[in-house]
């Protein structure tokens, strides 16, 4: 086998990729003369991050856990790993050429003896020395709150103080985990080299094997968008024989309810606290039955009949019919053994605990204007004069004081249906929407040395348990009463004994927990960044390379991470190139492997270093970047090759790669080839290949995702790219995704400031690495369909290697066993996480809504937007698994279904029209809107990498952005008045009207602001007032308005000051910065703006009045 040629550029990064006879590396430059080294190849006893201490302070516990967190937890995958150590790691030695420049010192490498593996990371001491996790001696009563600094919310944004609530007196029960050491490998040979410590886990060439599996079903895991989605509510999906859904997909079937087993826990602790020794990631957070209270054996997979909405029947793949206890145990057989004597009196009703937490308000009047039927074909003006906020729960004024806020969980329905044939009857899906790790101005943050959990569901204790006395609780999802700890009596904040429903996890519907070492399978690893850049000649021309090494160089400051701080740098065109930027080198150093069938990593001690410790060397080297490749070529892009070469430099540690492509990849593993056919762009069933055209992007995905490494996409191009196939590298990995069309950096400057604007917001926004997230729900709920980017590690358990505050997830649930003996409904969303400071930590969100049993209550707290936003998810899985064509009747029949229902049962009207209830008036609209997005809209040339990446951004995007996406919010300008304004930091915010988005609500007089959420453009007609355009744009006049204008100068007029309120405003809570596009009112700035008005008729589709019509007739056959 001919072995790969590397490259040492010296002095100005000379680029030479000549084979050269020796396979030389790296070395220090000498002055006189190029000294020729020689390697030992021996592996030094050295832990990645400095040689273990003679003594830990962790206590070494026996146990199965994997030294490096497996993609799954079982005895397959280990099994799966442990093979390909074998069969994928027998290199022969190297023995083919490297080029050098001819001043290049050389470096000799000889292969190695055979050696045993190091684990894959460091042994718990190797990263702190000689830590110690002794509890501190017991403080009750003079513990003091201190003030922490809280993630800003941005950059730039002011740091808030977060309460971190002290731990009472109380020592911690159990040890901390240590990894164990990974076998050794029978004639593993492996490039030779100063190689310390540890060495990277096996990665698969080609990733031709099959990915590792969940639970023990063998190879069927991880199917993705391979076969028809159903749109049935479960919708879009529900099923009837509840066939277990495969793992890893993108929007995967499980099973959430505290009334099935999910597995997990290994313990059972009257205090709550958590699982002593966790071994695997699904234990780590806590399953729902720990060992000692096994599941009924009653449990089966039946699901309620959904044929009966005729729609299609569901394909295998998203088959996950909701679970049903037939015969659910008691409240005393949940409890199990317990160590204190049975309550004397009788438990509290379940309406009788509502009436403890509060209750529900039942204020008519809400239900009144909510439920006011409206006959869509009269109204014509719809719209609020705001936009929309989410609805308020009926609930009563104490428990909205501490539910969650909307902008972190959204329920489709704000009143829980008490049945599933409730649910049915009113024709619209049941689910949440999440921002679990959105920024927060206020958290609390909460050090103590027991969690208090329920012992049964594992819950967190939070503001809707009941206390039933001083000394027991009872849990709100599963109704298990617990002891409450010793511990758990004192409170932090009044420094008082005595009361438990004072403390500050039970008056915050969100806390973070600083976790012990209980939920930590290893260390908490550093902040490790590694950039991978594409070079080649059609990345030179685009000319992002040096814009994206500026903003690099301007937020390296920034970057999220503690003294552990690592960063790496690896560039491609038809060759995969390093960089050596070990401390102590007067500058950086090349290596270039050519070889890219069997890419391999030439140090493994010099290319991912400590930013600190090598600043000088990484600011040189991003500084001299672009020009390096200036002159460069070469057609060709490697990118599966540098793919392979990042997991090899990353599998060690885990981190965030950040992937930067502008072209289809040519060359090696994951080679594409174009698959858009522009003939077949605007034809609804002509529109193919929205899935992936191999799944080696998927497997490596999956393969990082085991290895606590995220995958974010750049993709700037300006041709056909197969988004579809290369998406693959985010979706699995919970990565992020950013596409730029047509980028270029002189003749599309729109697309520059955006890719700038975002890259200063990527760079800078905090980060949370190894998360798993698990959502539960009140018993009698389940949850069977995830949406977003992640990994389904185990059921129900999201694996998320890298955790990011602007990405948003989605889940569908059913209602599996009546609650007709519970008045409220609980969710509670637990995400473990690594902070960027290398703390472990624990962010949990709980939110309570009713529970009716009428179907007016369940149209009356109706959430149109959330319930917009699920539909949307759904119909991308259909439009994947299906056609276009079956996703756009699918949306089309969602809202004929409604209407339908809503006459039929609701309705006492027998007028004619298209009656629908106030709550859902802009239902319609919206989801006309949505036929006439990107993603699916048709009769319009769409390009396919345009309509991919729509999708995936309705998979990720949190609700509020996605809302202004579909149905963008527009605005007069030019007669805004003070009537209602807003008085914000001694500033008058004015508040102008929302219209309707209709060419006949413009005028061309005026100056009108379109909202869309990454953009706002700001239409000026051309009869607008001359005062305005000068006053705010800086110019005499229309005509004078240059065509590409894209900013709002700052100019000391009452009226630019007023209208950059605004925009700042409307800017406030997005964590991107929108940009501002100037559009004048000739064809082709109209072609853009007004392809947003969606009431109007357009290539993409019928106008509102003709698509209500169609309703209407559909509602009447």
């Amino acid at each position: 086998m001919s072995a790969p040629g590397f490259t040492n550029v010296n002095g100005a990064f000379g680029h030479s990729q000549k084979p050269t006879p020796n396979g030389g590396a790296a070395a220090h430059r000498q002055k006189g003369k190029s000294p020729v080294q020689n390697y030992t190849a021996t592996y030094s006893n050295t832990a990645y991050y400095g040689a273990p201490p003679q003594q830990q302070g962790y206590s070494v516990i026996p146990s199965d856990l994997p030294s490096k967190a497996p993609v799954t937890n079982n005895a397959h995958s280990a099994n799966y790993y442990y093979q390909n150590h074998h069969q994928q790691h027998h290199v022969a030695p190297r023995s083919s050429a490297a080029a050098m420049h001819s001043s290049a010192p050389v470096a000799h490498y000889a292969p190695p003896p055979f050696q045993q593996h190091h684990p894959p990371y460091p042994t718990p001491g190797s990263y702190y020395g000689q830590p110690s996790y002794h509890a501190p001696p017991a403080q009750c009563q003079q513990q003091q709150p201190t003030l922490l600094p809280a993630p800003p919310s941005g950059p730039g944004a002011p740091t808030y103080p977060i309460v971190s609530y002290p731990s009472a007196a109380g020592t911690s029960q159990y040890g901390t985990l240590t990894s164990t050491q990974t076998a050794a490998t029978p004639g593993l040979t492996q490039y030779s080299g100063p190689l310390q410590g540890s060495t990277p886990a096996a990665l698969h060439p080609g990733y031709s094997v099959a990915p590792p599996t969940q639970n023990g079903q063998g190879s069927t895991a991880h199917q993705h968008y391979d076969h028809q989605a159903s749109l049935n509510y479960d919708s879009f999906g529900g099923s009837a024989n509840g066939e277990r859904p495969p793992s890893g997909t993108s929007s995967t079937s499980v099973h959430s309810s505290p009334g099935h087993n999910q597995g997990g826990d290994t313990s059972s602790s009257t205090t709550g606290s958590a699982s002593p020794v966790p071994n695997s990631y699904d234990s780590l957070e806590g399953g729902n039955y720990p060992d000692s209270m096994p599941p009924s054996a009653n449990m089966t997979n039946q699901a309620p009949p959904y044929s009966s909405y005729g729609y299609p029947g569901m394909q295998p793949a998203y088959r996950q019919g909701p679970t049903s206890l037939t015969n659910p145990p008691s409240s005393q057989d949940l409890l199990g053994p317990s160590g204190y004597q049975p309550y004397s009196q009788p438990f509290p009703s379940l309406s009788q605990l509502s009436a403890a937490l509060g209750g529900l308000s039942g204020v008519p009047e809400l239900e009144v204007e909510a439920l006011s039927p409206l006959n869509l074909l009269q109204e014509k003006n719809l719209l609020p004069p705001r936009p929309l906020e989410a609805p308020e729960p009926n609930l009563s004024s104490e428990l909205r004081k501490v539910n969650c806020s909307p902008q972190t969980i959204r329920c489709t329905l704000t009143s829980i249906p008490q049945t599933q044939a409730l649910l049915n009857k009113a024709r619209l899906p049941l689910g949440l929407l999440l921002h679990p790790f959105r920024d927060l101005q206020q958290l609390p943050v909460i050090t103590s040395n027991t969690i208090v959990r329920c012992r049964s569901c594992r819950t967190y204790i939070n503001p809707f348990v009941t206390f039933l006395d001083q000394r027991r609780w009872k849990c709100n999802l599963c109704y298990g009463v617990n002891d409450v700890p010793d511990e758990f009596m004192y409170n932090p904040v009044t420094r008082s004994y005595g009361e438990p429903h004072k403390r500050p996890e039970v008056q915050n519907a969100t806390v973070e927990f600083i976790a012990s070492s209980d939920y930590m399978l290893r260390p908490p690893q550093p902040a490790v960044y590694l950039f991978v850049m594409d070079v080649s000649h059609n990345a030179v021309e685009s000319g992002y390379l040096k814009y994206f090494c500026d903003s690099l160089l301007e937020n390296l400051d920034k970057l999220p991470g503690d003294s552990r701080t690592k960063l790496g740098f690896l560039t491609f065109d038809s060759t995969v190139h390093f960089y050596n930027l070990q401390e102590g080198l007067s500058q950086p150093q090349m290596l270039v492997v050519t070889d890219i069938d069997d890419v391999f990593i030439p140090s493994h001690d010099s290319l991912m270093v400590n930013w600190k410790e090598s600043e000088e060397l990484v600011k040189d080297l991003l500084t001299s970047l672009p020009s390096m490749f200036s002159q460069s070529k070469e057609m060709h892009s490697a990118l599966g090759p540098a793919l392979q070469a990042a997991y090899k430099l990353m599998s060690s540690t885990g981190g965030r790669v950040s992937v930067f492509q502008t072209q289809l990849p040519t060359l090696g593993a994951g080679s594409l080839q174009s698959r858009e056919d522009r003939s077949q762009r605007s034809k609804a069933k002509g529109v193919q290949h929205l899935g992936p055209a191999t799944d080696f992007y998927k497997k490596f995905a999956l393969d990082c995702s085991g290895q606590q490494i995220g995958v974010d996409l750049f993709l700037l191009s300006s041709q056909y790219s197969d988004l579809a196939s290369l998406a693959c590298i985010s979706k699995y990995s919970a990565g992020s995704i950013f596409y730029y069309p047509s980028f270029h950096h002189i003749h599309n400057p729109a697309q520059l400031e955006k890719f700038q604007k975002d890259l200063e917001r990527y760079l800078a926004r905090k980060m949370g690495f190894e998360a798993v997230m698990r959502i539960r729900c009140t018993k009698g709920l389940s949850i069977h369909t995830f949406h977003g980017n992640f990994f389904v590690r185990s059921t129900d358990l999201l694996s998320l290697a890298n955790v990011n505050p602007d990405s948003a997830f989605a889940v569908q649930m059913s209602i599996d066993d009546s609650l007709a003996d519970s008045s409220l409904a609980c969710f509670q969303a637990a995400l473990l996480y690594t902070s960027c400071k290398g703390k472990r930590r624990i962010r949990v969100h709980t939110l309570c809504l009713p529970v009716v049993n009428q179907l007016s209550d369940v149209y009356a707290g109706a959430d149109v937007q959330a319930i917009t936003c699920l539909l949307a998810n759904m119909a991308i899985d259909r439009s994947i698994s299906s056609s276009l064509s079956d996703a756009r009747d699918a949306l089309l029949n969602a809202a004929v279904d409604f209407v339908s229902a809503y006459k039929s049962n609701v309705s006492n009207l027998q007028q004619s029209g298209l009656v629908v209830p106030a709550v859902m008036r802009l239902f319609p609209l919206y989801i006309l809107s949505l036929l006439k997005q990107k993603a699916f809209q048709t009769g319009t040339s769409t390009r396919l990498d345009e309509r991919v990446f729509a999708m995936c951004e309705f998979k990720t995007q949190p609700l509020q952005q996605l809302m202004r996406m579909v149905h963008p919010d527009l605005y007069r300008l030019d007669n805004m008045s003070d009537q209602g304004a807003l008085h914000l930091n001694d500033a008058l915010v004015p508040q102008p009207p929302l219209l309707h988005l209709s060419a006949e609500r413009l005028s061309r007089d005026g100056a009108f602001l379109m909202d869309c959420g990454s953009v706002f453009y700001l239409w000026v007609g051309k009869c607008c007032n001359e005062m305005f355009i000068r006053d705010v744009l800086d110019y005499p006049n229309y005509e004078s308005i240059p065509p590409n204008m894209s900013c709002i100068p700052e100019l000391q007029t009452p009226l630019s000051e007023r209208l950059r309120a605004f925009l700042d405003w409307l800017q406030d809570n997005r964590a991107f910065s929108s940009i501002v596009h100037v559009l004048k009112d000739d064809a082709s700035a109209n072609a853009t703006f007004f392809q947003h008005l969606v009431e109007d008729r357009s290539e993409s589709g019928s106008s509102y009045c003709e698509f209500l019509q169609h309703i209407q007739q559909q509602v009447s056959s």
